[in-house]
């Protein structure tokens, strides 16, 4: 909706061309003849599409060709001349239709593509803002109206709205929950020592309760042997999420329609407002010995898992390597995560997959000024392609933790292969056509 009414203010923005562009159309026939003013329409058609685009290589490959033709003297009384020039004319609309993906550079397409989908207008990213905090203070009001006994911290907000760095839209915000331990009753179990043997899972187990025994600590009501359970908490805050707040209130004082997931596991919220669409996801944190670990266990019988999240530590490092060197960085995630988010392929692998694999490269290639994106681009990308094939990416911030991609088949890895590497400009041109079809 939002890209909409942005190519609606565009088409505004340029009556004044398309007035003079029309008002020459409407005399043409007279001074031209039939096949002259239907060459010059689409000579003018190039032109319009160059400005509406933003990219104005159409008409910059074509339009001069086309008028030149156009206005060229012609055969009289040659009904077959005339027959002629008005085929000629329909393959040169052919031609038109297209060659925008051939004319423009890679640089030059990555631009465009991010200045056609923008990011939300500020209107409505101040709208999402707003609702999310006026929600997320409301949850935490009822948490401590229902759970005072629990030593719950101050939710905040989080994910690619408020970082910068992920989404063209306000579909996924996250309200942080801390879940405030005693550093004397809980300690952390490596995730190697874990039963699923991933270093990214890590257990939080209850310590000597032969001398403060259980009840000691207001969590161990979540205890499951002598682990504190993730799961037991999610399903705990999701039986509140779905049953004991009343949404409909709360929305109708917002303006909102507030619908809690009901059958997921996961703690989501679903928040739709004349303006925006919300996607609210709800993790609770535990902050302990330097690590940041969020109830989000894997699926199976393993109840007691936690898993260490480096979402905080992602944008922090990419934001301060881009202000040590004036980087490009932060640009060229926003357009990797643009175009992984809504290609059927790829959604799996936007966010911190393409994060790390921006800071791998940063290590051995130090120039990111915007006059390179381009080749960064191509770089990741063909980076990305190797680590599909390995099955892992390895985590920036611990070799140890990988991102396994292992799901993802060889057959698609080949095909991610020659869409990235052998035709990166067509690539990026369909998921843009894509993505322009979704938003309609």
């Amino acid at each position: 909706m939002a890209e909409f009414s942005q190519q609606r203010g565009k088409r505004r923005d340029d009556s004044g061309l398309g007035s003079v562009l029309d008002l020459l159309l409407a005399n043409a026939r007279l001074v031209l003849g039939v096949s002259g003013a239907a060459v010059l329409a689409i000579a003018t058609l190039a032109v319009k599409r160059g400005f509406v685009d933003h990219t104005h290589i159409p008409s910059m490959c074509l339009s001069h060709q086309l008028i030149d033709r156009a206005t060229s003297p012609r055969e009289e009384d040659d009904p077959k001349a005339e027959q002629k020039s008005l085929e000629e004319s329909w393959q040169d609309l052919a031609l038109i239709k297209s060659s925008t993906p051939c004319c423009l550079t890679l640089q030059e397409k990555l631009l465009s593509h991010y200045s056609i989908h923008l990011p939300m207008s500020e209107e409505q990213v101040a709208v999402a803002h707003q609702l999310a905090r006026s929600i997320c203070a409301e949850l935490q009001s009822f948490l401590q109206n229902k759970c005072p006994e629990l030593p719950f911290g101050s939710l905040f907000l989080s994910g690619p709205l408020l970082d910068g760095l992920g989404a063209l839209a306000a579909d996924h915000i996250h309200f942080m929950l801390p879940v405030v331990l005693d550093a004397t009753l809980w300690s952390l179990i490596p995730g190697e020592d874990t039963v699923v043997r991933n270093p990214q899972y890590w257990m939080i187990k209850r310590t000597d309760l032969e001398y403060f025994p259980r009840g000691r600590s207001p969590w161990d009501r979540f205890l499951v042997g002598q682990y504190l359970s993730s799961n037991v908490l999610n399903e705990t805050l999701h039986k509140m999420l779905v049953a004991s707040i009343n949404w409909p209130a709360i929305g109708s004082l917002l303006g909102t329609v507030i619908r809690p997931l009901v059958a997921s596991r996961e703690l989501r919220l679903d928040v739709k407002h004349d303006q925006v669409e919300l996607s609210i996801g709800l993790f609770p944190v535990v902050e302990m010995e330097d690590k940041v670990l969020l109830a989000a266990p894997p699926e199976g019988l393993v109840e007691n898992l936690w898993l260490e999240s480096f979402g905080r530590a992602e944008v922090l490092k990419v934001k301060e390597l881009d202000a040590g060197d004036a980087g490009a960085r932060q640009h060229c995630l926003r357009i990797l995560n643009g175009v992984c988010r809504i290609h059927p392929a790829l959604h799996k692998l936007s966010g911190s997959p393409l994060a790390h694999v921006i800071l791998h490269l940063s290590t051995t290639e130090s120039d990111w000024a915007e006059e390179s994106l381009a080749t960064r681009f191509q770089q990741v990308l063909e980076e990305l392609v190797g680590y599909l094939e390995n099955g892992v990416l390895p985590c920036y911030f611990n070799p140890k933790v990988g991102f396994f991609l292992k799901e993802l088949s060889l057959n698609y890895v080949q095909e991610t292969r020659n869409s990235f590497q052998v035709q990166p400009i067509v690539f990026l041109w369909t998921t843009t056509l894509q993505q322009m079809q979704l938003v309609r």
